[in-house]
C-alpha cells in the first residue's frame, strides 16, 4: 500500500499553508514535526480529505483518493488533538458511533469495540460515561476509535498533548505495537513521543517539507553536542 501526494499546494486567501509538497508513504509510523504555522494541520486535513488540495494530486495505490470516496473514508482513522467527546456518551456508545461513521459493520462492530478498548486499557470502564473519564483515558479512547475497522492510514494530532510522562509512555507504546501493516503519521510538538518509534521525521516550516530523513541521520548530523536527540535536532532548525 502506497499513499502518494504529488506536488501538493494548499492557499487560503494570501496565504499559501502547504507549498508544492511531495511524498509517498509506504506502510510504517512517520512523525511530523515543525512550528506552529508550519502546515501539519493542512497536510492532515488533505491526507484524511476534509480539504482538497489548490493544486496536486494524492493518491492510493495509483488511484486519485477523491475518486475513491467513501471506500478510502473507511481506511482512514483519525485521532484529533482536541478531546471533543460527548460527555453523555459512555465510551461503549462513543466507539460504537465513530465506527458506524467509519462503515464498520453493525454484525462486527461489536467484536471491534471489545478489541481496541482492550488494546487501550478501557474494556473494564467501557460502560462509564465519558464525563467521567480523565485526561488519558479521553486519549486512550481516542485512539481505539482511530484504529476501529482496522484503519490503514492513521493520523495522530498530538496524541499526548496534556498526557504525564507515565500516560505518554502508555500511549506511545501502544501506536508502535498495533502499527503492523499500517501507514501511521504522528504530528506532535513532544519530539520523544516519535524518536524511538517512527521509521522517517518529516522536518516541516512554513509550508515547505526541508527536510525526512530517520531519527539516527538527523541526530547524527549534530556534531557540538555529545549525543544528540530530536529535540536538539527541532532546535538547531527551528531555534524554538
Amino acid at each position: 500500500m502506497e499513499l502518494k501526494l504529488e506536488h501538493i499546494s494548499k492557499e487560503y486567501k494570501n496565504t499559501t499553508a502547504l507549498d508544492d509538497f511531495s511524498m509517498t508513504f509506504s506502510e510504517g509510523i512517520y512523525g511530523l514535526l515543525g512550528p506552529n504555522g508550519a502546515g501539519k494541520s493542512t497536510l492532515m486535513k488533505l491526507i484524511t480529505r476534509n480539504i482538497k488540495p489548490t493544486t496536486g494530486e494524492i493518491y492510493l495505490d495509483e488511484t486519485n483518493i477523491h475518486d475513491l470516496k467513501r471506500e478510502y473514508q473507511r481506511l482512514i482513522g483519525y485521532m484529533p488533538q482536541q478531546q471533543a467527546i460527548y460527555p453523555f456518551y459512555t465510551g461503549r456508545m462513543f466507539l460504537a458511533y465513530m465506527g458506524l461513521l467509519k462503515g464498520v459493520e453493525k454484525k462486527v462492530l461489536n467484536d471491534e469495540i471489545e478489541k481496541y478498548a482492550s488494546k487501550v486499557n478501557l474494556l473494564d470502564v467501557l460502560d462509564r460515561k465519558v464525563g467521567t473519564y480523565s485526561g488519558g483515558m479521553k486519549q486512550r479512547l481516542l485512539i481505539a476509535q482511530a484504529f476501529l475497522g482496522d484503519s490503514k492510514i492513521i493520523i495522530f494530532d498530538e496524541p499526548t498533548a496534556g498526557l504525564d510522562p507515565k500516560e505518554r509512555i502508555h500511549v506511545r507504546n501502544l501506536i508502535h505495537d498495533n502499527s503492523a501493516g499500517k501507514i501511521i503519521l504522528i504530528a506532535t510538538h513532544v519530539v520523544q513521543d516519535i524518536e524511538d518509534i517512527a521509521s522517517q521525521i518529516m522536518l516541516l516550516k512554513k509550508g515547505v517539507l526541508i527536510e525526512m530523513a530517520a531519527p539516527e541521520i538527523l541526530t547524527g548530523r549534530i556534531t557540538d553536542k555529545e549525543n544528540p536527540d530530536l529535540e536538539d535536532v527541532y532546535l538547531s532548525i527551528f531555534g524554538e
